[in-house]
């Protein structure tokens, strides 16, 4: 089959290499064009347009920013959608709110083709190392199509359901993480606060079974300062943003949610935005 890959930023790179790891013949696109040369140099093809990159595709993935980004690629009037064959396969493994995921469903049926929601969870060290969990809205035949591809890439394949699902789930899993980190965060502020040892907290939390999982590797940014982008704290900005829409549709009250996307927002306006998001640690640290 001919795979297409759009979007070749921190993840979408390392996932496209995955594939061409995996002998998978990949074409790319990229707006700019650094990554599509490093992944040339793997073995990938490349082409000078988006239409160009999709019109002979049978399976496209799209790994985007935002969703208004994966809209003015695809969904717009010429866009990629209008560039596919009819019965291609797009993959969208961008972190999109649900109504937007519906939305380009509905846009891809009138093309004929098969839309699937697959974002997914980890950072750039799982994208490297093929340890990304894919959650998947579509129907199983569909996801049938295309699990050897995500078995390159990931880890795991969670089935979630029908369209729309797989963003659905991804948006509670980035909630979860936000929150986590702010109250990580709190706690070994207030900690060193009442006189106790940094290092001995930045130890010791992380293996409580209170904490999050993840913080043991956050709290390894924190004792050196260094907050390497691995997840950028605009993109949790974004993602809580997109939280707050989807309840405003449902009707459905997020007091702590939306309270972590201003304070997101905050330390986004202080230039914060390209580093981990763990950085709202560094936020917090410096308010005081």
């Amino acid at each position: 089959m001919k795979i297409t890959f759009v979007g070749l930023g921190i993840m979408g790179s390392r996932m496209a290499a995955n594939l061409l790891k995996n002998g998978v013949e990949v074409l790319v696109y990229n707006r700019s064009t650094a990554p599509v040369e490093k992944l040339k140099a793997q073995g990938a093809k490349t082409a000078d347009s988006l239409t160009a990159a999709v019109a002979e595709a049978d399976i496209v993935f799209s790994m985007l920013s935002t969703p208004q980004v994966v809209a003015s690629l695809f969904i717009k009037e010429g866009g990629g959608l209008a560039a596919m064959r009819p019965g291609t396969i797009w993959v969208d493994c961008s972190t999109v709110n649900p109504s937007f995921s519906r939305r380009a469903h509905q846009m891809a049926q009138k093309y004929g083709i098969t839309f699937i929601d697959a974002p997914v969870a980890g950072t750039l060290p799982h994208a490297e190392k093929a340890e990304l969990v894919f959650f998947v809205g579509a129907a199983k035949s569909d996801l049938e199509k295309i699990r050897p591809l995500l078995d390159h890439m990931g880890k795991k394949v969670l089935h979630i359901g029908e369209t729309g699902k797989g963003a659905s789930f991804k948006m509670l899993v980035n909630m979860m993480l936000a929150q986590s980190m702010l109250i990580f965060s709190e706690a070994i502020l207030l900690g060193e606060k009442m006189g106790m040892d940094r290092d001995f907290l930045l130890s010791t939390m992380p293996g409580l079974v209170v904490s999050a999982p993840f913080t043991k590797f956050k709290a390894e940014m924190i004792k050196g300062g260094e907050y390497e982008v691995q997840f950028p704290l605009e993109w949790m900005h974004k993602d809580l943003h997109l939280a707050a829409v989807t309840a405003y549709e449902l009707n459905q009250p997020l007091y702590l949610a939306n309270l972590s996307k201003e304070i997101f927002a905050e330390a986004n306006n202080k230039g914060m935005g390209r580093l981990d998001f763990a950085a709202i640690h560094k936020y917090l640290e410096e308010r005081n």
